[in-house]
């Protein structure tokens, strides 16, 4: 059984920083990519930033690139989010997955991550 749990939520003014974790156990966490998605209310949960397994390849969403940064420690098995420049726009529940096996690298789409950590809830006041 496979377990995400995501840390590093909290209140921040806008230009202000956040570091979410995202700590994984149940599998061997350095075979398989991640990725990191959010959920604003009423909207629906859209596409942050994916890592491959290790860590040589990242993509971002245009909205949040060079703002946004995504990194893995294998030792750890934890994947973060950097965010910086933080705007109200990007209040949020934020929530790290794993990338089904046989999906490829990159995918965007809710659909090619399997399992989902609780989320951590980021909230930016401008």
């Amino acid at each position: 059984q496979v377990q995400l749990v995501e840390s590093g939520g909290g209140l921040v003014q806008a230009g202000g920083s956040l570091r979410l974790s995202c700590a994984v156990s149940g599998r061997t966490f350095g075979s398989y990519a991640m990725g990191w998605f959010r959920q604003a209310p009423g909207k629906e949960r859209e596409f942050v930033t994916t890592i491959n397994w290790s860590g040589s390849n990242t993509d971002y969403a245009d909205s949040m690139k060079g703002r946004f940064t995504i990194s893995r420690d294998n030792a750890k098995n934890t994947v973060y989010l950097q965010m910086n420049s933080l705007k109200p726009e990007d209040t949020a529940v934020y929530y790290c997955a794993v990338l089904k096996q046989g999906r490829i690298w990159g995918s965007r789409s809710v659909d090619a991550y399997g399992y989902w950590g609780q989320g951590t809830q980021v909230t930016v006041s401008s």
